[in-house]
């Protein structure tokens, strides 16, 4: 009988105590590799990060806007200013390079008594899951705060402006959170952007005492969130009720499906006041399983199952970043049934990627260029930008434009919240004047709008007289 020679032997034990320290030099200088997504989120937070030393809007990129981070990141504030200039004259449809190109001029100044100071926020969007949304509230931010430093600035103080990509994630959004709330040069921030990071963020910003102004986000969950939450659009009922007494009055469809994101707390909330004013107007629900966040959601068999339910038309709430579902949707209608949207589906890529199967859409929004004669925000962003802006860049100036006029009264951030939460608190904005109601929520109404066929794309979003 052989004997086994492959017989283990214990090491040494200054072998466990080496694997021990490498072990503690990984846990501790390793950002996340012991630790879940969030953490490992926050390890890399700083390139998410920027005033003007690193390009976040890769697809916006010249090699004078290159030229410009380099610049800046290097501490030369005069080929900054030179180059970011020089990028502007090449595309000037980029709200990045302005913010960045204010904010070097700012630091240019730094020295002389009479420019150098400033006043600084932050902007929080979500460039990396979608470029085209964060551009549309960029655009609002660039524009005000061009505005507000061409003459003269906050009580002789420029706005600076940080810009963040927190990609909607609710995981990046908690590391973005906390790191704003530490830097105490900032004074409030401008975001979020879908109410699920906007949901995630605030009770970070309301612990820590710093302002956020989200434009963009609906979920009835952040009315009356707390004394230092506000959003530049209206509570979602007051968008909602309209459209389902559009649906029921107007068109005379009281058999309604609706198709909704069950991971989107603003469309969840948009779902369920329209639901309860569909009811009041008269309408029913139509039963169905129709929910674009799940895996195996089908748009044929959704469509079926409306269908076979008797529904004469469809309601569609997607997630910002799901709005390619609801598209596919509409295209297994193909005009079948007549469609109905939250206002989420006020995007480029609705147009662009719909078409004539989104053609006769009909949706609220809190803003529309066509339907403010007596402001010149419309034409002033059209002269800047080379087109036409939409509800989402109008309510991020709206909201650059709140923080501003209350940075006037205080530039701390105990003040500027109390600035805001006074209820005499009132500024212009891109069309009625920016006033908050004691939820936090903007005071307002909305506006109807239906796809029709114009515009760039081959149809546009125009509102119903």
């Amino acid at each position: 009988m052989s004997q086994n020679t492959n017989t283990t032997k214990s090491p040494p034990p200054i072998v466990f105590i080496i694997l021990g320290l490498i072990a503690f030099g990984a846990y501790k200088f390793v950002p996340g590799l012991f630790k879940g997504k969030s953490s490992d989120t926050s390890g890399a937070i700083a390139n998410r990060i920027s005033l003007g030393n690193q390009i976040l809007l890769a697809s916006q990129t010249t090699a004078e806007k290159k030229a410009g981070v380099e610049a800046f990141a290097k501490g030369d504030y005069q080929a900054a200013v030179k180059n970011f200039q020089d990028s502007l004259q090449q595309n000037r449809n980029d709200p990045e390079t302005i913010i960045y190109l204010n904010n070097a001029i700012i630091y240019l100044n730094k020295g002389t008594a009479s420019n150098g100071s400033y006043l600084k926020i932050a902007v929080s969007v979500p460039i990396g899951s979608n470029p085209n949304v964060a551009q549309e509230i960029l655009r609002g931010v660039a524009q005000a705060q061009d505005e507000i430093n061409t003459i003269g600035g906050i009580n002789s103080a420029k706005l600076q402006v940080q810009i963040v990509n927190d990609d909607n994630s609710p995981e990046v959004v908690r590391d973005v959170a906390k790191t704003l709330t530490k830097d105490a040069s900032i004074l409030a921030v401008i975001g979020h952007n879908a109410s699920n990071a906007s949901l995630e963020a605030a009770p970070i910003y309301q612990q820590e005492k710093l302002v956020m102004v989200t434009p963009t986000s609906f979920a009835n969950n952040l009315s009356g969130f707390g004394s230092y939450i506000f959003r530049t659009v209206p509570n979602i009922s007051v968008m909602a009720a309209p459209l389902a007494e559009y649906v029921v009055k107007t068109e005379r469809q009281t058999n309604i499906a609706v198709c909704y994101d069950s991971q989107a707390p603003d469309n969840i909330s948009f779902k369920d006041e329209f639901v309860a004013s569909l009811t009041a107007a008269g309408g029913k629900l139509v039963p169905t399983i129709c929910d674009f966040s799940l895996p195996s959601f089908n748009p044929n068999t959704a469509l079926a199952d409306a269908v076979s339910k008797g529904a004469q038309a469809l309601m569609l709430a997607p997630h910002i970043d799901r709005i390619d579902r609801a598209i596919s949707l509409a295209r297994s209608n193909q005009g079948k049934l007549p469609l109905y949207g939250s206002t989420t589906l006020y995007t480029f890529q609705t147009l662009k990627e719909g078409q004539s199967d989104v053609n006769g859409l009909v949706l609220p929004v809190p803003w529309h260029p066509e339907t403010n004669p007596g402001s010149r925000f419309p034409e002033n962003a059209r002269q800047r930008w080379g087109g036409i802006v939409n509800w989402r860049t109008a309510t991020s100036f709206d909201a650059t434009q709140a923080v501003i006029a209350g940075l006037r009264q205080s530039n701390t951030r105990e003040g500027l919240q109390q600035a805001l939460r006074n209820a005499s608190f009132s500024t212009a904005g891109s069309s009625e004047d920016v006033k908050f109601l004691a939820t936090g929520d903007r005071a307002g109404k909305p506006i109807l709008v239906q796809v029709k066929q114009g515009g760039s794309t081959g149809y546009n979003f125009v509102p119903l007289r």
